[in-house]
């Protein structure tokens, strides 16, 4: 170091600060293998995802529809009356089963489809599966059978129920 007398010189400064020549190398360690995604901390103690069952292909022919009934127990989906060939003035048996609506074609019953293409369900009906203004239904129509299930809320909870039961079991 050059002395110029004079602290803190330009000289100083210059001749203090010297880096080291050489800086060792960081050098990874070699791993032979991977691990893998299972063998890592909190993802080790987790069993693998269950494998879903692939649906089978649909065979059936219903048709499905979803309505809201009004005051009166109206149906109002003409889609569903048209995949039953059901018109006006069409007679209809309905029976109420286990909390389920079941309607018919039946040349002897005492109900008929309206000359607008609706139905109405009548109010016994209605007061046995808990159907008020406002409830929303879900139609199955099989036209093969001539057959319209009305399902009020109270069975789908039942059907989704046992469907997420068999599929997802105690895991749910």
């Amino acid at each position: 170091m050059v002395k110029t007398g004079h602290p803190g010189s330009a000289v100083d400064a210059m001749t203090d600060h010297t880096p080291p020549a050489v800086i060792p190398p960081v050098i990874p360690t070699r791993r032979t293998e991977a691990p893998s995604w299972n063998q890592r901390g909190a993802l080790a103690a987790r069993p693998p995802l269950p494998l879903l069952k692939l649906s089978t292909k649909r065979i059936g022919t219903a048709v499905y529809g979803l309505c809201t009934l009004d005051a009166g127990g109206r149906i109002a989906d003409k889609a569903i009356l048209t995949a039953l060939g059901w018109e006006p003035q069409q007679r209809l048996e309905i029976r109420v089963s286990r909390g389920l609506v079941g309607i018919y074609a039946d040349s002897r019953g005492i109900f008929t489809v309206k000359s607008n293409r609706l139905l109405y369900l009548p109010l016994a009906a209605r007061r046995w599966c808990e159907l008020g203004a406002g409830s929303r239904v879900l139609l199955a129509a099989y036209p093969e059978g001539g057959l319209l299930l009305v399902h009020p809320p109270t069975v789908l909870d039942e059907v989704v129920a046992q469907v997420f039961d068999s599929v997802w079991g105690a895991e749910g």
